[in-house]
């Protein structure tokens, strides 16, 4: 029998990303975000939701651009403490050891460790509750090569993304590879 535990935000897994903007004086700040993922393939769009207080918010409005840096397992201390400090109050990236890059494609920044980045440009925001959903335009995917399948395609084994656990606030990171998807459910079809 299942539990009924409310209306909360308990869905799992969370992704655990490095949202990053230059803020009003240019300088590169992120933060890290849960609420979010890919919201269509065409044009290929990421949304993830920031509330409006945030320091990193200010600058997505301004600059209308975004990256989402894809926090790994072996920074998984870096990235927590992203989160845990306001940016208007001292270089988090600096005290971290973490890396800003300027995007070549939106006015913002990516963590040159963090070893998959998406750059988005904002298309759309809308206002839910305390948290504004922003919608990005995907405008380029970097991955470290080291990382990639046949040169092509980000490798989730290599990258073990930190992935969280609203609820219980636990990070987690990818198991083992399960099967192959849009195969496995061919023993149904007639």
């Amino acid at each position: 029998m299942k539990k009924s535990l409310g209306a909360k935000t308990l869905a799992q897994p969370a992704p655990v990303w490095a949202v990053s903007a230059y803020d009003e004086h240019g300088k590169a700040n992120s933060m890290i975000a849960a609420w979010g993922g890919i919201c269509s393939s065409q044009p290929a769009s990421m949304t993830v939701s920031v509330r409006p207080s945030r320091h990193t918010y200010a600058g997505i409005m301004r600059h209308e651009a975004f990256t989402i840096s894809v926090c790994p397992k072996w920074l998984a201390a870096e990235s927590d403490y992203l989160g845990m400090v306001s940016g208007k109050k001292e270089d988090k990236l600096a005290k971290a050891g973490l890396t800003p890059v300027r995007s070549d494609v939106v006015e913002a920044p990516y963590i040159d460790e963090f070893p998959l980045v998406i750059e988005c440009k904002l298309i759309h925001s809308y206002e839910l509750g305390i948290h504004t959903m922003l919608v990005g335009e995907i405008k380029d995917v970097k991955c470290d090569e080291d990382k990639l399948i046949d040169g092509k395609y980000p490798d989730v084994e290599k990258i073990l993304p930190l992935i969280f656990t609203p609820g219980t606030r636990d990070y987690h990171t990818i198991g083992e590879r399960v099967g192959k998807g849009f195969d496995m459910g061919k023993k149904f079809i007639d």
